[in-house]
Parts: C-alpha cells; sequence; structure tokens
C-alpha cells in the first residue's frame, strides 16, 4: 500500500493541490478581506498505528472514498508516538484507546472522542511460552507496553492470576516489538494484539488470557483536539462518512478489502478477516448511543478512572467531562 507519512515536525501540509493555490491566488487579487475567507484550510491529520480495528480508514483511502486533500492519514509506530505527536500539535486527531484519551486529557490535550471503532472482546491479549499459565505467572517476565492500555490489561491480568506488580518480571516495551520480543527469548509473557498475535498463535504462543475477559473495558475511539472541532469540522465529518462506508464495504465485498488490507496488517488476504474476530464493531446506530450522555463511552471512563488512577496513570481529581462528542457522526 501507498504509504503517506508526513513531516511530523512540521505543522504545515505537505501539500497544496494546485486549484486550491490558484483559488487562494485569485482571492488575494481580490483584497485582503476576501483572500482570508478563502484561504485553504490545511487537512485534517488523523495518526493511527497499525491495528485492525483502524484499518478501515486506510480501505478509505485504497478505495477512494477519503479526499487526501482534506484528511491526511499519519501512520505511526507507537500509541505513546500518538500522543506526543496530538500534544506537540503535529496531529489534529488520532486512534487510540479510550484509557489513551483520558490519559492525554489528564495531561492537559484537550481531547474529544467522535467515534468508537471497537469494543475489544479477545483482540487484546496475553501471550505465553509453553508451558507458563496464570497458575506459574510469578517470577516470570512480562512484557507491555508503557502507557493506559497496558496498564488495564496488566491489571486485569494480575487480577485473574491473583498477584501483585512486585510478583512478576516486568518489561516495557512498544506493541510493534512484541513479536520480536517474545521470539528472541528475551521475555516468557507478553500482553500484545492483533495482527501481532495472530501470527504469534500461529507460531506457538500460548493465549493464557485476554479481553473477553473484561468486557467493555478496551474501547477505540477517534480522538480529535477540542480546537480542531472547530477549524477542521467539514473534514471530520468525510472522515467518518468514508469510516462507515469502509466499514460497509468489508461486509459487502470481504475478499476485495482483505486484498488492499492485507499489506499493512502484514497478513495473508485469507487471513485478514479473522483478525477482527476478537473486535466488535459498532454501527452508525451503535455509536450514536455510545457517544451519548451517560453511554458506553461516558460508563467506561468511570470503571477506567479508578484502575488507572491505581496505576498512577490519572491525578485525584482528572479533568474528565464532556469527553464525547456525537455531533459530527452522520445525519
Amino acid at each position: 500500500m501507498e504509504s503517506n507519512q508526513c513531516n511530523m515536525n512540521s505543522r504545515e501540509p505537505c501539500s497544496i493541490p494546485r486549484r486550491r493555490l490558484l483559488a487562494y491566488g485569485a482571492a488575494t487579487l481580490m483584497g485582503p478581506g476576501l483572500a482570508a475567507c478563502s484561504a485553504p484550510v490545511p487537512p485534517l491529520r488523523v495518526g493511527c498505528i497499525v491495528f485492525p480495528g483502524y484499518e478501515d480508514l486506510f480501505l478509505a483511502r485504497e478505495l477512494g472514498l477519503l479526499d487526501e486533500h482534506r484528511v491526511r492519514l499519519v501512520e505511526l509506530l507507537a500509541n505513546t508516538d500518538t500522543l506526543r505527536a496530538l500534544a506537540a500539535e503535529q496531529l489534529e486527531a488520532a486512534a487510540m484507546t479510550l484509557d489513551e484519551l483520558m490519559t492525554a486529557r489528564a495531561d492537559g490535550v484537550d481531547l474529544r472522542a467522535v467515534l468508537v471503532f471497537d469494543v475489544s472482546n479477545g483482540a487484546d491479549v496475553v501471550l505465553a511460552k509453553a508451558p507458563v499459565t496464570l497458575a506459574t505467572l510469578a517470577g516470570k517476565r512480562v512484557a507491555v507496553e508503557d502507557g493506559a492500555m497496558g496498564a488495564v490489561m496488566l491489571s486485569a491480568l494480575l487480577d485473574a492470576a491473583g498477584l501483585q506488580a512486585r510478583q512478576i518480571r516486568l518489561v516495557h516495551m512498544t506493541l510493534d516489538r512484541s513479536e520480536e520480543l517474545f521470539a528472541s527469548g528475551g521475555v516468557d509473557v507478553v500482553v500484545t494484539a492483533d495482527p501481532w498475535a495472530a501470527r504469534m498463535e500461529k507460531n506457538g504462543a500460548q493465549r493464557i488470557f485476554d479481553s473477553r475477559a473484561i468486557p467493555g473495558r478496551i474501547v477505540d475511539v477517534l480522538a480529535v483536539r477540542a480546537d480542531a472541532l472547530q477549524t477542521h469540522g467539514p473534514a471530520l465529518r468525510h472522515l467518518l462518512n468514508s469510516h462507515f462506508a469502509a466499514r460497509k464495504l468489508m461486509q459487502d465485498t470481504p475478499q476485495r478489502c482483505a486484498e488492499l488490507m492485507s499489506g499493512r496488517l502484514q497478513t495473508p488476504a485469507a487471513e485478514v478477516m479473522s483478525l477482527f474476530r476478537g473486535l466488535q464493531l459498532p454501527d452508525l446506530a451503535q455509536n450514536r448511543t455510545m457517544l451519548q450522555v451517560g453511554g458506553t463511552v461516558d460508563q467506561t471512563t468511570g470503571a477506567l478512572q479508578k484502575i488507572m488512577q491505581q496505576a498512577g496513570l490519572l491525578p485525584a481529581n482528572p479533568a474528565l467531562a464532556a469527553l464525547a462528542d456525537p455531533r459530527f457522526l452522520p445525519l
């Protein structure tokens, strides 16, 4: 697939379409007031790591459903990169877990969830080398991403095993390194997700725990900077329309879509759709319900707050009001 990475050190768009540039020049000749009204809006920059739940955005781009002059997808390696880019105003939006959004809000980055991509129901997993099990987890080297989602999964894993954090040997990593680290023998257990998990299980890793044990706890959302809601509203609506259009095509023409998604997911086309087996994919009506006041997003935020505070990821009184904003969903 064609990559569309941009210079993360610049807040300027990578390019301005010739037609828009000419229009801007014409407006300048007519006077400063009109030029200001006609100046082109830079593309909405959206950060994404490789994850099946986010892949429909790239599918939309491949299918020509996404106007790259209005929305630019920025491919990143790790969730920590995403959060740093949002804090530095190098992105207007990003795909992330709800707990990561909460962390960013607590750190002063005002983000709003405008879309629920998925709810994890087995997509986030803990894999071990035989004969390691939950019962024999004590003392083992456990690799986990140093962030909110990693803390949520680690907390649930330790509860299931009846252990305290001090009873395991913690190894910090990023998700994109989980497969390599596990294969090298550097760890006994890894907290990871698809597509890495699928390949690792294929090579003999044993699943000892997954997000089915914590239903509704891990929710992936599209988080947008509050200031970008005003400046990039039309582009945001276009992006959400493209998302739902791509999801429909995934249902109607799965083979064609699998072939287009295969490259980025580094998975044979015949196995791509199996990567979605652990994800609930909310449709438009479900999104409206989940994002409304008192809906799933609000409820999950409350449940996560206690876990994250215990892990030291949130202050005593985090700024978590008005996290969800359903205004940009298609009518």
